[in-house]
């Protein structure tokens, strides 16, 4: 009796670890099992059902109108926004220097930051007549920050802390400024051009060679957040 037994035992036996497994075999064909599927996920909220990772904002504006309330853009490709020396500007003699200002803040929502400017360079597509770059090397600028409501002129160099001065070619910020989050500052510039009595020129060129000649200066910002 026990080897009668034995045989359909092992059959059954080998059936089930087939349906276990996933799959049947049954006069020679194959059936694939149907299974269960779960998944489970999770993500980082805020509490409220919200995003709860995240990255601060640090963005700068700038303006350069008399505006206090408006005027106020972004211009973050060379030239930027262009800052209005005024008539005199373009017609510099010997001695004469020209003015022009320009405020920078945080915009609202934005971190707090520092804030630096480069030494000029020729803003990208204005066009000027300046062969050899002859004006360029004689110009000079100075910077100065100054508080609010100062006039942009010449008392801004006494009044306010001068950041540069020297060549325009090659003349930076010698500090970084600060800028409050959230637009909670102002930080106001004001840039002198001026064309000295005896500017640099290379030897044998006269002071006269610099006549009817034009330069567009463009100045980067750089700004860190903090």
């Amino acid at each position: 009796m026990s080897g009668q037994s034995s045989a359909p035992a092992s059959r059954r036996t080998r059936a089930a670890a087939l349906v276990a497994g996933g799959a049947l075999v049954v006069g020679g064909v194959g059936y694939t099992l149907a299974s269960w599927t779960d998944t489970e996920w999770v993500f980082g909220g805020n509490g409220t059902g919200g995003p709860g990772i995240g990255t601060s904002t640090f963005e700068v504006e700038q303006n350069v109108t008399a505006a206090l309330d408006s005027g106020w853009t972004q211009a973050e490709e060379n030239p930027g926004q262009e800052m209005t020396f005024g008539l005199d500007g373009i017609a510099l003699s010997p001695g004469d220097a020209t003015y022009a200002g320009v405020r920078l803040r945080t915009v609202a929502g934005s971190i707090a930051g520092d804030v630096r400017m480069a030494a000029a360079e020729t803003a990208t597509g204005v066009t000027t007549s300046d062969p050899g770059e002859l004006l360029w090397q004689a110009l000079q600028v100075r910077v100065a920050t100054t508080a609010d409501g100062v006039p942009c002129g010449a008392t801004a160099f006494t009044t306010g802390t001068v950041i540069a001065d020297g060549s325009l070619a090659s003349t930076g910020a010698a500090a970084s400024q600060a800028l409050a989050a959230d637009a909670g500052s102002e930080q106001a510039y004001c840039f002198e051009v001026s064309l000295p009595t005896t500017p640099s020129l290379p030897a044998g060129v006269a002071l006269d060679a610099l006549q009817g000649r034009t330069a567009a200066p463009a100045w980067m910002f750089a700004a860190t957040s903090r």
